[in-house]
């Protein structure tokens, strides 16, 4: 990989992030590397000023931060295809992050320049929102395609709750599948999640965990009212419509991985499918294993983890 061009994406007001961010700086201009800094957060947009000014794309962005930093910058380059290497620096969980000690390789830009590390891609999600009518049958549809208000883009999950400033927590939104009517689910909301987003808000809520490898969406709901509403799984290639069912006085506000994207208006409706482009995940490791992650980041039966550690160890394997 030529790493003529390089983004280096921090998460904002962590000094380890800007620490080790002048370190990376230093080891890739001696490279011969040109690197432009970024701040990500929640509340500033960095992302946008810097597509309006560079019309050149990075070879590679390197993001020092927790996950949360990572999707940010998924929503934003994926569409680009620019690779994505993280290192969990400053951060929480780190699901989707590199161990940091790795930053302090000698050989690790030697071995990226020498193609010696894997693309991982992981599916990410689209939402439109879409402007209805009252006579909105698929008939209806057909003849007269919607006004897309606006669209978006996930990697770990969307979910539609009841606004905030609404009185009550509870909201009623129904789901079609494919031009059907699923169910109505009557509660706190419903997350669409991608196999990456399992172990997230969707496990949170009693959603089942999806190896990234399994190309899905799972639909869960939030705190349901009845018994019978349960999670479902459904084929990437399905289009999820979700249409607030609610007094049309009542607000929804759809969310994008976490962070807090729009209110669903009276008539609006939100179209979720699978994006066309998969974000582009760098992997360092040899061999890497996804159960070990989960052992590790969700402490899963403390013993066998460090004897696992201890047995990977042994055989050369770890980090």
């Amino acid at each position: 990989m030529l790493l003529d061009l390089v983004w280096l994406i921090c998460r904002a007001n962590s000094r380890a992030a800007e620490t080790e961010a002048l370190y990376i700086q230093q080891k890739l201009e001696s490279l011969g590397g040109d690197v432009v800094n970024l701040k990500s957060s929640l509340k500033n947009n960095t992302f946008q000023s810097i597509f309006s000014e560079k019309s050149k794309l990075p070879n590679l962005a390197i993001v020092l931060g927790g996950d949360g930093t990572v999707l940010d910058a998924a929503r934003h380059l994926a569409i680009h295809q620019v690779p994505i290497l993280s290192f969990n620096v400053g951060g929480n969980l780190g699901f989707l992050t590199h161990d940091p000690r790795l930053l302090r390789d000698p050989k690790l830009w030697q071995k990226i320049k020498q193609d010696n590390f894997a693309i991982e891609q992981r599916m990410m999600l689209q939402a439109k929102l879409e402007k209805t009518t009252h006579s909105d049958s698929y008939i209806h549809l057909e003849k007269n395609p919607l006004k897309i208000k606006n669209s978006y883009w996930a990697l770990n999950d969307f979910y539609i709750r009841a606004s905030g400033d609404e009185v009550s927590t509870t909201c009623n939104l129904e789901l079609s599948i494919d031009g059907e009517v699923v169910d109505q689910y009557k509660g706190d909301g419903l997350i669409l999640s991608t196999p990456t987003g399992s172990t997230a808000y969707a496990m949170a809520s009693g959603g089942a965990i999806l190896h990234p490898g399994i190309e899905a969406i799972v639909v869960s709901p939030i705190c349901p009212m009845s018994l019978s509403s349960r999670p479902i799984i459904v084929p990437p290639a399905s289009r999820l419509v979700i249409k607030p069912k609610s007094d049309r006085t009542r607000k929804v506000k759809l969310w994008q991985d976490g962070a807090g994207t729009t209110v669903l208006e009276p008539g609006d409706r939100c179209v979720i499918q699978k994006a066309r482009h998969p974000a582009q995940m760098v992997i360092l490791e040899q061999s890497p294993s996804y159960y070990r992650t989960l052992t590790q980041k969700l402490h899963w039966a403390g013993s066998l983890n460090k004897s696992q550690t201890s047995h990977s160890q042994d055989n050369g394997s770890g980090n």
